[in-house]
C-alpha cells in the first residue's frame, strides 16, 4: 500500500472534536475579579506586558527591560443599527458582497455543476468564520469560540446596505455583469436586488483610465465644483441614514485604483489645507479624497481599499482631529496575501529568500483599470511593498546594506476568464550551505468572492472598535467615565486586511500575516481580560514526572 487512502476513510468518517480540540458555541463569559459585565458595558482591568530595548552604539549589546502598563477597556455592549456605504457599489466586490448578504436574508438555496444545495455562508470571513482559543478543558483539550463571540458584534444580516458608483446600473445587472455568482444564485437574487440602484459617483476622469469612460453613465455634473460634490455627499449620507434609519455607518472605498493625487504643503498637508484646497476647487483633490473627508465630516468611519493616496496627510489630520476612524490601504486579499505568509515561514525558518516573482492575470474592470500604466504605479508600490518588515526583521539574513530579494511583479488583463483570478508564484532561496530551494505555486480564485469578506469584516470590526475605549493606570477609572477615551482613529489593528497599512505616529508597520491576526484577537482577548495567546502551556510542559518535589 503506497496511499493514504485507509487515514482518509477514517478521518472522513470521525465525529469532529475528536482532535484535541473543539468549538463551544454558547457564547464566552470570563470569570474573573478583573472583568465585569455591566448592564451596558464589558469593563476589564488588563496589565500589559512589553518590553524596550536599548541597543549600544559602540558594542551592539542590547539591554531588554520588560514593562509593566495596567490599561482599563470599557466596552458598549449595545450594536448600533450599522449601514455599509460601499464606493463602487456595482463593481464586483460590492455586488458580491451584497449578493451574499440579501441570499443569506431570503436563505437561497442554489445549484452548480459541482453541488446541487449550496446555502450563503461567510467563508473567508475572520469574524463569521474563524475560531478563538480560549484555554485547555479539565481534560486537557483546547476550546475555541467563534471570533464574534468574544465581545458583541453585529450581524450581516442587520447592515443596511448602500453606496455609490459611477455606473447606474442595478445591482442585479452589477451581478450579472461581474459574473461571480452561479447563474442559479443570480436568477434568484434578481428580483431581491433589481431596485438596489447605487447614488451618483463623483467621478474625475482625470484620476481614472480613459477605458472607464464608457461605464460612467451615473455621476455628478461634471461642472459642479469640487465642494459641491463633498457637500452632495454629505447629503447622501444623512438621506441613507435617515432612509434605513441608521445610527452609524461605514464607508468603504472599493472602487477601481486611481492615480496617485499630488502631496504638497498648503494642498493637502493639515485639515485646514485640504478643507481650503476643495472650497477652491484645486485640481489635486481626488474624487476619493472628497469620499474619506465626507465621511468624516458626517462622523463615519472610512476605509480605503485600493492602493491610491486617500488618505493624504490632511485626511488624516481631518480624521485625528474629529475622532473619526480611518483604516488604509489596499485590500489585501490573494497572492499578496500568500507573500506575507510564505516569506514569513521561510524567513522565519532561517531560509533566505532571493528572488519572488509573482505573476497574475484575470479579466474583470479592476484589471482592465490597471491596463493604464499610470493607474498601476499605485498598485504596483502596494504589492511589492508587503514583504519589508519580515525581510528588515532579519540582520542575519540580510545585513544592512545587502541585497533584499529581488521582487518581480506581473499583471495581466485576459478579458475571457473575467473574475476568475490565476496567479502563478516562485520564491527561489537559500537554504543549509546556499542550497537553492524553489517553491511554485498556483492559485484559482474568484477575485471579488476574496475581497467581499474582507470589506464585510471592516465594517463590522469598525462599528466594534469604536465602542471600545480605554483608561491607563493602576487606580480604577472615574465611575462617570470621564478618564476614558477612544483607540486612536487610525485603526492599525486591522492592518491584517491591508497591504500597505496605516499605522499612527510612532508604531512601526507590521506585515506578517500572522502577526496581524494575532494583533485583532489579543486586542479583543484584552477587552475581555484575557492574556494574549500562548502556546507555551506550561502547565502541561513544567509537570513533574519523578513524583512531588519537596
Amino acid at each position: 500500500m503506497t496511499d493514504n487512502d485507509a487515514s482518509r476513510l477514517r478521518a472522513s468518517t470521525a465525529p469532529s472534536g475528536g482532535g484535541g480540540g473543539y468549538t463551544a458555541l454558547g457564547g464566552l463569559h470570563v470569570d474573573s475579579p478583573d472583568v465585569e459585565y455591566g448592564g451596558d458595558h464589558i469593563t476589564a482591568r488588563y496589565e500589559y506586558r512589553s518590553t524596550t530595548a536599548a541597543v549600544d552604539a559602540t558594542t551592539g549589546r542590547v539591554t531588554a527591560t520588560p514593562r509593566s502598563t495596567v490599561y482599563h477597556f470599557r466596552t458598549n455592549t449595545r450594536v448600533r443599527r450599522t449601514g455599509l456605504l460601499q464606493v463602487g457599489w456595482g463593481g464586483g466586490n460590492g455586488s458580491t458582497l451584497t449578493g451574499a448578504i440579501v441570499a443569506s436574508r431570503a436563505n437561497l438555496t442554489w445549484a452548480s455543476r459541482a453541488q446541487a444545495d449550496h446555502k450563503p455562508n461567510y467563508k473567508g470571513s475572520l469574524t463569521q468564520a474563524a475560531t478563538v482559543r480560549v484555554g485547555l478543558d479539565a481534560q486537557g483539550a483546547a476550546v475555541t469560540v467563534p471570533l464574534r463571540e468574544v465581545l458583541p458584534m453585529g450581524t450581516p444580516e442587520a447592515l443596511a446596505l448602500g453606496g455609490w458608483d459611477i455606473s447606474g446600473a442595478s445591482l442585479a445587472d452589477a451581478a450579472d455583469r461581474a459574473g461571480v455568482f452561479e447563474p442559479d444564485l443570480r436568477r434568484q437574487l434578481r428580483p431581491l436586488t433589481a431596485d438596489m440602484v447605487p447614488m451618483r459617483g463623483a467621478y474625475d476622469p482625470a484620476f481614472i483610465a480613459d477605458n472607464q469612460a464608457p461605464r460612467a453613465d451615473h455621476v455628478m455634473p461634471a461642472e459642479w465644483t469640487k465642494q459641491q460634490r463633498l457637500d452632495a455627499l454629505r447629503s447622501d449620507i444623512v438621506a441613507f441614514k435617515a432612509a434605513n434609519d441608521v445610527e452609524f455607518a461605514v464607508v468603504v472605498w472599493t472602487a477601481n485604483s486611481e492615480r496617485y493625487a499630488e502631496e504638497r504643503s498648503g494642498l493637502n498637508d493639515t485639515a485646514d489645507a485640504l478643507l481650503a484646497a476643495i472650497a477652491r476647487n484645486e485640481a489635486e483633490v481626488s474624487p476619493s479624497t472628497l469620499y474619506a473627508v465626507a465621511a468624516i465630516l458626517e462622523g463615519c468611519p472610512f476605509v480605503n481599499g485600493s492602493p491610491q493616496n486617500t488618505l493624504v496627510a490632511g485626511a488624516v489630520d481631518l480624521a485625528t482631529r474629529s475622532g473619526v476612524a480611518v483604516v488604509g490601504d489596499d485590500f489585501k486579499s490573494g497572492q499578496t496575501k500568500m507573500k506575507s505568509v510564505l516569506v514569513d515561514y521561510l524567513i522565519g525558518c532561517g531560509v533566505k529568500v532571493k528572488t519572488m516573482v509573482t505573476y497574475n492575470h484575470l479579466g474583470n474592470n479592476d484589471m482592465y483599470q490597471l491596463t493604464d500604466g499610470v493607474m498601476w504605479k499605485p498598485k504596483s508600490a502596494a504589492k511589492s511593498r508587503v514583504i519589508d518588515d519580515i525581510v528588515d526583521g532579519n540582520g542575519l539574513l540580510y545585513p544592512p546594506g545587502t541585497t533584499r530579494p529581488d521582487h518581480v511583479v506581473v499583471v495581466k488583463y485576459v478579458p475571457f476568464l473575467g473574475d476568475s483570478k490565476r496567479d502563478v508564484s516562485e520564491y527561489t532561496s537559500e537554504a543549509f550551505m546556499d542550497a537553492h530551494y524553489t517553491s511554485v505555486m498556483h492559485n484559482t480564485c474568484l477575485d471579488s468572492a476574496l475581497c467581499a469578506p474582507l470589506i464585510l469584516d471592516l465594517a463590522l470590526l469598525a462599528e466594534l472598535l469604536t465602542r471600545i475605549d480605554f483608561a491607563v493606570g493602576d487606580a480604577s477609572p472615574a465611575a462617570d467615565g470621564a478618564t476614558y477615551q477612544p483607540l486612536h482613529p487610525v485603526l492599525s489593528v486591522l492592518s491584517f486586511y491591508m497591504k500597505i497599512p496605516r499605522t499612527p505616529p510612532g508604531e512601526p508597520i507590521v506585515n506578517s500575516l500572522a502577526r496581524q491576526r494575532a494583533a485583532v484577537e489579543n486586542l479583543l482577548r484584552a477587552c475581555v481580560g484575557l492574556p494574549p495567546e500562548s502556546d507555551l502551556l506550561l502547565e502541561t510542559k513544567c509537570v513533574p514526572v519523578m513524583g512531588e518535589t519537596a
